[in-house]
């Protein structure tokens, strides 16, 4: 790697390890180009859904954990695991903590600059996930199918030199039920936020990288480590970032890092960020 790239505060959410379509590799790659102060994982970091049905836990979800210990031990991170939906399990623990480097919890307050925001994964306001499980499970197994679709489509693209397109991200943006679907939950943090004295909210949940104002409160979204491959980050002047993996890291790979990586992300890697001999 080159440059580490500092940040007072690094916030990552829905890495899903556990299943098919998790981007661990690419997660912890990310990991290791930053250092920070603070990284919050905001819920679903684990896929107990997945895990429950007979998906295997690989050597890439555990190496993940590693750079995290690493970088509790080496850089004297923070690290504030927030429990989401899929990683429910962690409702048996929680609150646990660590010492003072690790803790897991519901939801956090952080204050950047002059604002408090508050930090939830967000399923509380998905009405599926929280009264009808088994509809979210449903879901969930029609959104792993499309993810493996998604796959095998994305790989025909690459061989025709076609950049990665998202079934299921093209399915939010033109189903209108899914449109509202998102503006009601974004509405309903945004005044969970103001409820909590805050004037800003972060979230994952839904897959939607984001950083918008809605009427005086800030609402920020990290994403996702599935499809958008993105992470929110705050400088030490309070500024807030969104990066997206493919795009805004500078990344100086060895053999060993582009082990194991899809075929699209290492095709987009070579593309962008290689000079390939």
């Amino acid at each position: 790697m080159k440059t580490v790239k500092q940040y007072k505060t690094v916030i990552i959410s829905d890495v899903h390890l556990g299943s098919e379509g998790s981007k661990a590799k690419e997660a912890t790659l990310f990991l290791k180009s930053v250092s920070c102060e603070t990284l919050i994982l905001n819920g679903d970091i684990i896929d107990g859904w997945q895990l429950r049905k007979g998906s295997s836990w690989k050597k890439k979800h555990t190496a993940f954990f590693r750079i995290i210990l690493k970088m509790i031990e080496i850089q004297n991170t923070k690290v504030v695991y927030l429990r989401g939906n899929h990683d429910d399990f962690l409702d048996q623990i929680i609150p646990f903590s660590l010492g003072k480097s690790f803790t897991i919890q519901r939801d956090y307050i952080l204050k950047s600059a002059q604002k408090n925001f508050l930090i939830i994964h967000g399923d509380i306001f998905d009405s599926v996930t929280s009264h009808m499980k088994w509809l979210a499970y449903l879901g969930d197994v029609g959104y792993t199918f499309l993810l493996t679709i998604n796959k095998l489509y994305n790989r025909y693209r690459s061989w025709r030199g076609l950049d990665y397109y998202s079934f299921s991200q093209r399915i939010k943006q033109r189903v209108k039920e899914a449109v509202n679907y998102v503006s009601d939950y974004e509405e309903k943090l945004t005044e969970l936020a103001k409820a909590n004295h805050c004037e800003g909210i972060i979230c994952g949940h839904i897959h939607k990288p984001d950083i918008r104002q809605i009427g005086d409160i800030t609402y920020m979204n990290s994403g996702d480590w599935v499809e958008s491959l993105t992470a929110l980050v705050e400088d030490h002047k309070g500024n807030w970032e969104l990066l997206y993996f493919l795009r805004d890291n500078d990344l100086d790979l060895s053999e060993d890092d582009l082990e194991g990586l899809d075929n699209e992300t290492l095709n987009t890697i070579k593309g962008i960020y290689m000079s390939v001999s």
